[in-house]
């Protein structure tokens, strides 16, 4: 199996002989407003795409939701209409207005490509900024060669993702982390002492963190992440890619 990290959440994922597109965010560097209030007041994305996707060689897209880090104005307007997408059942609506005429919401799980999708839980957020940023899914893709590969989806750690490994057991897990957080309220995505519940719960694996240096109120950066990996001797399954990089496992 192949993961490249392409920028924040978007990855290409090769599967046996499939591309899977997660979270396109195809922005050029700056393109987008800032999110308000953070210490860091730079246009959206902050980094520029490592290098241009040929999209028409993807088998599907994976959105994980919709929110504009994850699914933006670029990728709408480049991806073609009849693009397969795998999403949850709320972004529905919203992709079929867009255009795109083969959408396939997953409730539970579902088939594609040859390989199941299970959609799983994700909370990004605690109290009233979580309630606004719902939903948000995470997911297992279990291919015919039983490696197993979890995509967290924007989530904090909370006690449903205990339940998500132990029935799942991935082989890879992809983790969108950065520590994100608004001018208030706690962080929306995971921090480092989420990620140290995350690893220390998950006994087996390996583990891939995302999601970060791309995004204005992201405020884990890679070299902070992977300090903290080497002083809690938690690096030896764990990676830290950076944009373009390719892992393969």
């Amino acid at each position: 199996m192949k993961i490249q990290l392409v920028r924040h959440a978007t990855i290409l994922l090769t599967i046996e002989d499939k591309i899977i597109l997660v979270d396109p965010m195809l922005s050029p560097k700056g393109e987008m407003s800032p999110v308000l209030g953070v210490k860091n007041q730079n246009n959206n994305p902050l980094s520029e795409l490592p290098f241009e996707i040929n999209l028409d060689k993807i088998d599907a897209v994976l959105l994980t939701h919709t929110h504009r880090d994850h699914f933006d104005d670029f990728a709408v307007k480049l991806l073609p209409k009849n693009t397969l997408i795998i999403c949850q059942p709320e972004d529905l609506n919203k992709l079929t207005d867009l255009g795109f005429k083969n959408v396939n919401p997953v409730q539970n799980r579902g088939k594609f490509l040859g390989f199941e999708f299970i959609k799983t839980p994700a909370k990004h957020g605690t109290g009233e900024i979580g309630e606004k940023m719902a939903p948000v899914s995470g997911f297992v893709i279990m291919p015919s060669c039983k490696k197993s590969i979890y995509i967290s989806g924007d989530t904090i750690w909370f006690e449903e993702l205990k339940n998500v490994l132990n029935e799942h057991k991935p082989d890879i897990s992809v983790v969108f982390s950065g520590a994100a957080k608004f001018s208030e309220g706690d962080p929306i995505t995971m921090t480092k002492e989420d990620i140290y519940k995350f690893c220390s719960f998950l006994n087996d694996g390996n583990v891939i963190f995302t999601h970060m240096d791309s995004w204005n109120h992201c405020n884990l950066s890679r070299n902070e992440l992977k300090e903290f990996l080497e002083e809690n001797n938690l690096s030896n399954r764990v990676y830290v890619p950076d944009n373009g990089e390719i892992i393969i496992l």
